[in-house]
């Protein structure tokens, strides 16, 4: 394995009891350093991922590697590397918050003068100096997630997985956690692993992301080449119809590939057709064109056409 990744994941495949492929051969390396993100919709596979690369799922087949550590041949090296935040807190109430960090350094050995000093840096890092001798019961959700990523960092990992980090939060708590992510990256060198649903955070966060749907690896590129896949321009459309099929847009000479429905809402890259041409085709298989707008792709709009959950529920 080189030493140039810091995660390496190899075909891995987790099929559960009953014949369920939750993961089905993915395969991505993510380099030292770098903030690498997983996106995907609910049951694609992204949890299961984690899993495999954290020691807690074992692979049906293939192989998860940590810093040149192979996670099933050795688990507690691999955690020795490596930390997780948690979804949901994992930090004790009752407990101040220097408190929790400090039975976490305790529990991981670090010598009191280093955890000391790691403790004070990492708190001055995420602006919760002030409130560490708080009881924990008294954060809000925003200082709580803090506090469990400074939890992660005081072991000093090589990688850091983020699941779900900013769930619940309300938007200025969100993007204050975006800065201390990025402040604590640029700080440590650490290797950052996010699962996310907010394309925004995915975005503004990470330096490739991971596109994963049905078990499988769809797509995997920087946010800027994969927003360039849509085109310039799209145009969406609002329609007389809710979840066009795929056979009708066939119909309609409209690119499928190309292309995302929700609902009443069509949106189609016009990388190789024209506004004009996708407003007629649909006309002609009598799709009645209620609005049309052009306007430049989001990732919004590349993550929708890649999993392609809305067209395949309407096929049915």
């Amino acid at each position: 394995m080189s030493t140039e990744f810091a995660v390496e994941a190899q075909s891995l495949v987790k099929t559960y009891p009953g014949g369920v492929e939750a993961v089905r051969g993915i395969s991505f390396d993510v380099r030292r350093g770098e903030s690498f993100g997983l996106l995907g919709p609910n049951g694609a596979g992204k949890t299961t991922t984690i899993g495999m690369l954290t020691t807690a799922v074992t692979p049906t087949s293939g192989r998860a590697v940590l810093a040149g550590r192979d996670v099933a041949r050795d688990p507690v090296g691999s955690r020795a590397i490596s930390s997780v935040v948690f979804q949901d807190a994992v930090v004790d109430a009752p407990l101040t918050g220097r408190q929790n960090l400090e039975l976490h350094l305790r529990l991981w050995g670090v010598a009191r003068s280093e955890g000391r000093r790691r403790l004070e840096e990492l708190g001055t890092a995420v602006g919760l100096t002030d409130i560490l001798d708080r009881a924990v019961a008294t954060y809000s959700g925003g200082e709580r997630r803090r506090l469990e990523i400074i939890r992660a960092l005081l072991s000093a990992p090589q990688v850091l997985f983020l699941d779900e980090p900013t769930v619940g939060l309300d938007t200025r708590v969100r993007h204050d956690l975006f800065d201390v992510v990025t402040t604590l990256r640029e700080r440590t060198g650490v290797t950052v692993i996010l699962t996310t649903h907010y394309l925004d955070e995915a975005e503004r966060l990470c330096d490739r992301l991971a596109v994963i749907d049905n078990g499988a690896l769809v797509a995997c590129d920087t946010p800027a080449a994969l927003l360039a896949s849509m085109g310039p321009e799209v145009l969406e459309l609002r329609v007389d119809r809710a979840d066009l099929p795929t056979r009708l847009l066939e119909e309609a000479g409209v690119p499928h590939r190309h292309t995302s429905v929700v609902g009443s809402t069509v949106v189609v890259s016009l990388a190789s057709i024209t506004a004009e041409e996708v407003t007629q085709a649909l006309e002609r298989v009598g799709v009645l064109v209620m609005s049309a707008t052009r306007r430049r792709p989001t990732l919004d709009d590349v993550y929708l056409r890649l999993t392609g959950a809305q067209l395949r529920a309407s096929d049915n």
